[in-house]
């Protein structure tokens, strides 16, 4: 009986063992499938992963085609060299009307128009040449000032508004060259419709994303262009009306001043 006991406790112990062999076993492939599959798709993850904006930009730029996207682009490229170049020189012209009025009046008082004059020379922007020029007629009368000072703001406010009329014929013309691009996408859809005489989704489908792409360019060029236009609008509208308060200012001083 003790040789059975003994026989039967190897068997088992045998048997465990084979079992935990097994399990083993089992465990280590399972792991080692996990770790494969983990590693393929960390290995597939960056094929799959998106690409980033100006990447999807310039796939998206190069799928509407050459031709209609390059006149759109055109288009941007020069309505934003007009916005900035405008920009830069309203910026410029820019004065600060109230320590100009100032000093022009400390000027009269102590040393005449010509000191008044001479602070307008050393001062940039087109309120200081619209005070120069009253200075200059005031020896003709007040009338002869106020008809200088008026006629000169015209001139300078032609010169704040040079060119904005592009941007304005850009922000029209972009989406426009985008609808027409999708006139012709759809054009090249329905062509190749007739041509194969079946209508198979892979036919129309590389005219119709051209069509849409040219559209979605075309508004984001004009979204973009009308941004800086009504910036620049805004712009030129504080300058004139600080030149329209500064001619009011000016013409009180020259009357006192004569006084």
């Amino acid at each position: 009986m003790k040789r059975l006991f003994s026989i039967l406790a190897i068997a088992g112990t045998m048997a465990f063992g084979t079992v935990n062999a097994n399990a083993y076993t089992t465990t280590s492939a399972a792991t080692a499938t996990v770790a494969t599959v983990t590693q393929d798709e960390d290995s597939a993850a960056p094929a799959e992963e998106t690409l980033g904006f100006h990447q999807e930009l310039k796939k998206r730029f190069i799928e509407g085609g050459p031709g209609f996207m390059g006149i759109v682009l055109l288009c941007l490229i020069l309505g934003l060299a007009i916005a900035i170049e405008r920009i830069i020189f309203l910026n410029l012209s820019t004065t600060n009307t109230k320590k100009l009025t100032k000093n022009v009046e400390d000027a009269l008082q102590s040393g005449g128009i010509e000191a008044a004059k001479e602070v307008c020379r050393n001062t940039k922007g087109p309120v200081a040449s619209i005070f120069y020029q009253g200075l200059d007629r005031h020896d003709e009368g007040i009338d002869a000032a106020e008809k200088a000072v008026v006629a000169y703001g015209g001139v300078q406010m032609g010169q704040l508004e040079k060119n904005v009329s592009w941007i304005s014929l850009f922000i029209a013309l972009a989406p426009m060259l985008g609808f027409m691009g999708t006139v012709i996408g759809m054009i090249q859809a329905f062509d190749k419709i007739e041509a194969a005489g079946d209508m198979q989704p892979s036919l129309v489908a590389g005219g119709i994303k051209v069509a849409l792409l040219t559209t979605v360019f075309g508004l984001i060029v004009a979204i973009i262009l009308q941004i800086f236009y009504n910036y620049i609008i805004a712009k030129i509208d504080s300058i004139v009306n600080d030149m329209e308060d500064a001619s009011i200012n000016l013409m009180d001083l020259l009357i006192r001043y004569k006084k």
